[in-house]
Protein backbone atom coordinates (compact mmCIF):
# COMPACT_ATOMS: atom_id res chain seq x y z
CA UNK A 1 0.00 0.00 0.00
CA UNK A 2 1.48 3.43 -0.67
CA UNK A 3 1.50 6.45 1.03
CA UNK A 4 0.02 8.13 -1.54
CA UNK A 5 -3.28 6.12 -1.65
CA UNK A 6 -5.17 8.12 0.66
CA UNK A 7 -4.60 11.06 -2.51
CA UNK A 8 -7.04 8.86 -5.35
CA UNK A 9 -8.33 12.14 -7.66
CA UNK A 10 -4.65 12.93 -7.88
CA UNK A 11 -1.75 10.64 -9.88
CA UNK A 12 1.71 9.97 -8.16
CA UNK A 13 4.26 8.53 -9.53
CA UNK A 14 7.89 7.52 -8.46
CA UNK A 15 9.50 8.52 -6.87
CA UNK A 16 12.78 6.99 -9.37
CA UNK A 17 15.68 5.80 -8.42
CA UNK A 18 17.24 9.62 -7.92
CA UNK A 19 14.27 10.82 -5.58
CA UNK A 20 11.94 12.51 -8.40
CA UNK A 21 8.30 12.53 -7.43
CA UNK A 22 6.19 13.34 -10.21
CA UNK A 23 2.16 15.20 -9.55
CA UNK A 24 0.21 14.92 -12.31
CA UNK A 25 -3.01 16.18 -13.33
CA UNK A 26 -4.49 13.89 -15.09
CA UNK A 27 -8.60 14.40 -15.45
CA UNK A 28 -9.61 14.35 -18.84
CA UNK A 29 -10.08 16.58 -20.96
CA UNK A 30 -8.90 19.43 -19.40
CA UNK A 31 -7.30 18.59 -16.11
CA UNK A 32 -10.08 20.22 -14.13
CA UNK A 33 -10.07 20.37 -10.81
CA UNK A 34 -12.90 18.99 -8.43
CA UNK A 35 -14.13 19.34 -4.91
CA UNK A 36 -11.92 16.38 -3.77
CA UNK A 37 -9.01 17.06 -5.77
CA UNK A 38 -8.62 20.54 -4.68
CA UNK A 39 -8.59 19.05 -1.12
CA UNK A 40 -6.09 16.51 -1.68
CA UNK A 41 -4.09 19.04 -3.61
CA UNK A 42 -3.44 21.21 -0.82
CA UNK A 43 -2.62 18.37 1.43
CA UNK A 44 -0.30 16.52 -0.26
CA UNK A 45 2.40 18.51 -0.34
CA UNK A 46 2.88 18.02 3.59
CA UNK A 47 3.17 13.94 2.92
CA UNK A 48 6.31 15.13 0.01
CA UNK A 49 7.62 16.54 2.78
CA UNK A 50 7.20 13.68 5.45
CA UNK A 51 8.39 10.71 2.42
CA UNK A 52 12.00 10.22 3.36
CA UNK A 53 12.02 8.47 -0.81
CA UNK A 54 11.24 12.15 -2.28
CA UNK A 55 13.96 14.36 -3.00
CA UNK A 56 12.46 16.47 -5.60
CA UNK A 57 8.92 17.20 -7.28
CA UNK A 58 7.61 17.07 -10.33
CA UNK A 59 4.12 18.79 -11.34
CA UNK A 60 2.82 18.36 -14.70
CA UNK A 61 -0.04 17.90 -16.59
CA UNK A 62 -0.82 15.08 -18.90
CA UNK A 63 -2.80 15.67 -22.33
CA UNK A 64 -3.47 19.00 -23.62
CA UNK A 65 -3.54 20.86 -20.75
CA UNK A 66 -1.59 21.61 -17.47
CA UNK A 67 -4.85 22.34 -15.92
CA UNK A 68 -7.95 24.28 -16.51
CA UNK A 69 -8.71 25.28 -13.13
CA UNK A 70 -12.13 24.05 -10.48
CA UNK A 71 -14.87 22.33 -12.19
CA UNK A 72 -17.86 24.54 -12.80
CA UNK A 73 -19.71 22.59 -10.22
CA UNK A 74 -16.86 23.74 -7.62
CA UNK A 75 -17.75 27.07 -8.62
CA UNK A 76 -21.57 26.57 -8.01
CA UNK A 77 -20.54 24.91 -4.98
CA UNK A 78 -19.16 27.82 -3.61
CA UNK A 79 -21.82 29.92 -4.73
CA UNK A 80 -24.54 27.91 -2.85
CA UNK A 81 -22.76 26.20 -0.01
CA UNK A 82 -21.46 28.08 3.03
CA UNK A 83 -19.84 25.65 4.12
CA UNK A 84 -18.24 24.20 1.34
CA UNK A 85 -16.79 27.80 0.67
CA UNK A 86 -15.53 28.26 3.79
CA UNK A 87 -13.51 24.78 3.54
CA UNK A 88 -12.54 25.67 0.00
CA UNK A 89 -10.96 28.58 1.49
CA UNK A 90 -8.99 26.85 3.73
CA UNK A 91 -7.79 24.22 1.27
CA UNK A 92 -6.80 27.59 -1.01
CA UNK A 93 -4.72 29.11 1.81
CA UNK A 94 -2.89 25.65 3.06
CA UNK A 95 -2.12 24.73 -0.81
CA UNK A 96 -0.04 28.46 -1.03
CA UNK A 97 1.35 27.53 2.06
CA UNK A 98 2.22 24.11 2.23
CA UNK A 99 3.84 24.40 -1.44
CA UNK A 100 5.97 27.34 0.00
CA UNK A 101 6.68 25.08 3.31
CA UNK A 102 7.14 22.15 1.75
CA UNK A 103 11.35 21.78 2.11
CA UNK A 104 11.74 19.42 -0.83
CA UNK A 105 12.73 21.10 -4.48
CA UNK A 106 9.31 21.55 -6.47
CA UNK A 107 10.08 22.09 -10.11
CA UNK A 108 6.45 22.97 -12.36
CA UNK A 109 6.27 21.52 -16.42
CA UNK A 110 3.62 23.60 -17.80
CA UNK A 111 1.99 23.46 -21.20
CA UNK A 112 -1.98 24.11 -22.84
CA UNK A 113 -4.08 25.88 -20.46
CA UNK A 114 -2.78 26.80 -17.04
CA UNK A 115 -5.66 28.34 -14.57
CA UNK A 116 -6.99 28.19 -11.32
CA UNK A 117 -5.25 25.26 -8.53
CA UNK A 118 -2.70 24.19 -10.67
CA UNK A 119 -1.69 27.21 -11.69
CA UNK A 120 -1.05 28.08 -8.39
CA UNK A 121 1.18 25.11 -7.39
CA UNK A 122 2.78 26.09 -11.18
CA UNK A 123 3.71 29.53 -10.31
CA UNK A 124 4.62 28.80 -6.35
CA UNK A 125 6.91 26.29 -7.74
CA UNK A 126 10.98 26.62 -7.20
CA UNK A 127 11.41 26.46 -10.84
CA UNK A 128 8.93 26.65 -13.47
CA UNK A 129 9.23 25.67 -16.84
CA UNK A 130 6.68 27.28 -19.53
CA UNK A 131 6.29 25.35 -22.79
CA UNK A 132 6.21 28.39 -25.66
CA UNK A 133 2.11 27.73 -26.40
CA UNK A 134 1.48 27.72 -22.67
CA UNK A 135 -2.26 29.46 -22.09
CA UNK A 136 -1.46 30.86 -19.01
CA UNK A 137 -4.72 32.59 -17.48
CA UNK A 138 -5.53 34.33 -14.00
CA UNK A 139 -9.25 33.95 -14.30
CA UNK A 140 -11.17 35.71 -11.38
CA UNK A 141 -12.41 38.89 -12.34
CA UNK A 142 -13.95 37.50 -15.50
CA UNK A 143 -15.72 35.05 -12.99
CA UNK A 144 -16.30 37.92 -11.15
CA UNK A 145 -14.61 37.75 -7.66
CA UNK A 146 -11.14 39.60 -6.50
CA UNK A 147 -7.85 37.69 -7.70
CA UNK A 148 -6.94 35.51 -4.56
CA UNK A 149 -5.07 32.52 -4.14
CA UNK A 150 -1.76 32.68 -5.06
CA UNK A 151 -2.03 35.87 -7.28
CA UNK A 152 -1.02 38.55 -4.44
CA UNK A 153 1.71 36.54 -2.93
CA UNK A 154 4.29 36.30 -6.07
CA UNK A 155 2.69 37.88 -9.10
CA UNK A 156 3.84 41.68 -8.08
CA UNK A 157 7.44 39.54 -6.20
CA UNK A 158 7.74 38.01 -9.95
CA UNK A 159 6.48 40.36 -12.83
CA UNK A 160 6.36 43.51 -10.63
CA UNK A 161 3.44 45.36 -9.80
CA UNK A 162 2.31 46.96 -13.32
CA UNK A 163 2.36 43.54 -15.26
CA UNK A 164 0.29 42.24 -12.00
CA UNK A 165 -2.35 44.57 -12.39
CA UNK A 166 -2.48 44.46 -15.86
CA UNK A 167 -2.88 40.74 -16.17
CA UNK A 168 -4.84 40.47 -13.23
CA UNK A 169 -7.39 43.02 -13.54
CA UNK A 170 -7.73 42.17 -17.36
CA UNK A 171 -7.73 37.90 -17.05
CA UNK A 172 -5.44 38.48 -20.29
CA UNK A 173 -3.61 34.90 -21.51
CA UNK A 174 0.05 34.72 -21.38
CA UNK A 175 1.77 32.38 -23.35
CA UNK A 176 4.76 30.85 -21.92
CA UNK A 177 7.18 33.22 -23.91
CA UNK A 178 5.26 36.31 -23.00
CA UNK A 179 5.38 35.07 -18.89
CA UNK A 180 9.32 34.39 -19.64
CA UNK A 181 9.67 38.01 -21.21
CA UNK A 182 8.26 39.34 -17.93
CA UNK A 183 9.87 37.33 -15.32
CA UNK A 184 6.85 35.16 -14.21
CA UNK A 185 8.42 31.78 -15.04
CA UNK A 186 11.86 30.51 -14.69
CA UNK A 187 12.03 29.29 -17.99
CA UNK A 188 10.53 29.02 -21.53
CA UNK A 189 10.93 26.20 -24.07
CA UNK A 190 9.88 24.45 -26.64
CA UNK A 191 6.99 22.12 -26.18
CA UNK A 192 8.46 19.14 -27.37
CA UNK A 193 11.26 20.04 -24.57
CA UNK A 194 9.24 20.91 -22.14
CA UNK A 195 9.33 17.11 -20.01
CA UNK A 196 13.02 16.38 -20.79
CA UNK A 197 14.09 20.01 -19.33
CA UNK A 198 11.79 19.71 -16.07
CA UNK A 199 12.62 16.22 -15.38
CA UNK A 200 16.71 17.33 -15.94
CA UNK A 201 16.21 20.27 -13.67
CA UNK A 202 14.29 18.39 -11.12
CA UNK A 203 17.00 15.34 -11.37
CA UNK A 204 19.71 18.12 -10.76
CA UNK A 205 18.23 19.50 -7.74
CA UNK A 206 17.31 15.89 -6.27
CA UNK A 207 21.12 15.30 -6.53
CA UNK A 208 22.05 18.31 -4.84
CA UNK A 209 23.00 19.46 -2.00
CA UNK A 210 19.96 18.62 0.13
CA UNK A 211 20.81 20.89 2.80
CA UNK A 212 22.11 23.47 0.95
CA UNK A 213 19.25 23.36 -1.59
CA UNK A 214 16.31 23.84 1.28
CA UNK A 215 17.73 26.12 3.45
CA UNK A 216 18.29 28.27 0.31
CA UNK A 217 14.63 28.12 -0.24
CA UNK A 218 13.39 28.29 3.11
CA UNK A 219 14.97 31.62 3.25
CA UNK A 220 13.96 32.92 -0.38
CA UNK A 221 10.40 31.91 0.75
CA UNK A 222 10.48 33.92 3.77
CA UNK A 223 9.53 36.99 0.82
CA UNK A 224 6.06 35.04 0.38
CA UNK A 225 6.02 34.97 4.15
CA UNK A 226 7.10 37.64 6.06
CA UNK A 227 6.38 40.35 2.58
CA UNK A 228 3.29 39.36 1.15
CA UNK A 229 1.75 36.95 3.59
CA UNK A 230 -0.75 39.00 5.01
CA UNK A 231 -1.20 40.46 1.61
CA UNK A 232 -2.20 37.15 0.69
CA UNK A 233 -4.54 36.22 3.77
CA UNK A 234 -6.47 39.60 2.45
CA UNK A 235 -6.82 38.92 -0.97
CA UNK A 236 -7.76 35.35 -0.25
CA UNK A 237 -10.83 36.37 2.34
CA UNK A 238 -12.01 39.23 -0.46
CA UNK A 239 -11.94 36.67 -3.23
CA UNK A 240 -14.34 34.33 -0.98
CA UNK A 241 -16.38 37.02 -0.11
CA UNK A 242 -16.82 37.62 -3.74
CA UNK A 243 -18.64 34.54 -4.10
CA UNK A 244 -21.61 35.41 -1.93
CA UNK A 245 -22.04 38.13 -4.59
CA UNK A 246 -24.17 38.59 -7.22
CA UNK A 247 -20.91 39.19 -9.94
CA UNK A 248 -19.97 35.55 -9.60
CA UNK A 249 -23.34 34.38 -10.38
CA UNK A 250 -23.31 35.83 -13.75
CA UNK A 251 -19.31 35.36 -14.69
CA UNK A 252 -20.19 31.54 -13.77
CA UNK A 253 -23.48 31.79 -16.29
CA UNK A 254 -21.50 33.39 -18.57
CA UNK A 255 -18.96 30.74 -18.34
CA UNK A 256 -21.57 28.23 -19.46
CA UNK A 257 -23.46 29.62 -22.27
CA UNK A 258 -19.89 30.96 -24.08
CA UNK A 259 -20.18 34.31 -23.20
CA UNK A 260 -19.30 37.79 -22.58
CA UNK A 261 -20.36 38.34 -18.85
CA UNK A 262 -22.89 41.60 -18.18
CA UNK A 263 -21.87 42.51 -14.77
CA UNK A 264 -24.24 45.54 -13.45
Amino acid sequence: MSRYDRFPNLRVDGPDSNGVVELVFDTPPMNQVSEAAHGELAAIWREFDADPAVRAVLIRGEGRAFSAGGSFDLVQRLIDDYDARTRTMVEARDLVYNVIDCAKPIVSAIHGPAVGAGLVAGMLADISVVSRTANIIDGHTRLGVAAGDHAAICWPLLCGMAKAKYYLMTCRPLSGEEAEQIGLVSLCVDEDELLTTAREVATELALGATGALRWTKQSLNNWYRQVAGSIFDASLALEFYGFGGPDVREGLASHRERRTPSFE
